[in-house]
């Protein structure tokens, strides 16, 4: 029910991308600007703006994004009211989810879920990727949240929220802002993920479309979480690929910066995964909150 130019425009606000916005609603970037200029004419007034390749939201779009938010979340409660009004939800909801996912995404979702429906209660595991696909498939979780995608058949992927992998290291590295070819990443002292993760497979994947093999790396030392990889960078000078999601504090706080490399990025999706043949309610209520509620 909700006008979609307003998810567009919403989309735009939080990506500050065409390209990007297109990407996570499925459609065409000239799509994107369509329904942006619909929403300017019908208010007669320029919502974004240009400065070199940076865009910026106008006095007006500034207005629009804060009644935006606010008319979003009326819309879930309202979808959640009528929910109420049919069926009373209740039971337990096993939900599998992939170390980076667990730690920097899914909690105000699941706080979010719980607050509105409190007769729910949530058992959240947390291990790799690998492994929670394997929970899934074993039943020992009704649903996963994961980053990447994997070839199981047996399985369903949904995207839902994207997500952008960075190269980082410590504020006081002595290293360019910018390394001019991806392979000057091979004499740099890198983190990597245990074997099993679904950041390394994705990693792995996009050096690889470069030509560079991650045994060509001058790997340091490999690390199970997050939170470990980071705690050991800000002790170090070495370098790591995280989740943008992962870093938010440390980059803040001036602890850690980001390095970019021209020509290359790594962005990926969170998925929500089922099995194929599934059929619970609280499953498909859980993947509605999800996804209808990105701007969480």
């Amino acid at each position: 029910m909700l006008d979609f130019r307003l998810k567009v425009f919403l989309t735009v606000a939080q990506r500050m991308s065409f390209t990007k916005a297109a990407a996570e609603l499925f459609i065409s970037q000239p799509a994107v600007s369509k329904h942006i200029k619909e929403i300017e004419k019908n208010y007669h007034r320029s919502l974004f703006e240009r400065k070199g390749n940076v865009l910026k939201l106008t006095a007006s779009g500034e207005i629009l994004k804060e009644y935006a938010l606010k008319i979003m979340a009326l819309h879930q409660e309202m979808d959640i009211e009528i929910n109420f009004q049919n069926e009373k939800h209740h039971g337990i909801l096993e939900i599998g989810a992939s170390t980076t996912a667990s730690q920097y995404v899914l909690p105000r979702f699941i706080a979010y879920f719980r607050k509105n429906f409190p007769k729910i209660y949530i058992n959240l595991k947390t291990d790799n990727t690998e492994k929670i696909e394997a929970l899934l498939l074993n039943n020992e979780t009704d649903v996963a949240v994961v980053e990447g995608k994997s070839k199981r058949s047996s399985l369903h992927y949904l995207p839902f929220q994207k997500d952008e992998i960075v190269l980082c290291t410590h504020i006081d590295t002595p290293v360019p802002p910018v390394l001019k070819t991806i392979h000057k990443l091979k004499s740099l002292p890198v983190i990597l993920r245990e074997k099993g993760s679904g950041t390394l497979e994705i990693i792995s994947n996009a050096l690889n479309k470069n030509k560079i093999k991650t045994n060509e790396l001058s790997v340091e030392i490999i690390l199970e979480n997050n939170e470990s990889i980071k705690s050991y960078l800000q002790n170090s000078r070495a370098f790591a690929f995280l989740s943008i999601s992962a870093i938010q504090n440390e980059l803040a706080n001036n602890k850690l910066k980001i390095i970019e490399i021209e020509g290359f990025s790594i962005e990926r999706y969170y998925y929500i995964v089922t099995k194929t043949e599934n059929q619970n309610p609280l499953v498909n209520l859980f993947a509605k909150i999800l996804i209808d509620n990105k701007w969480l």
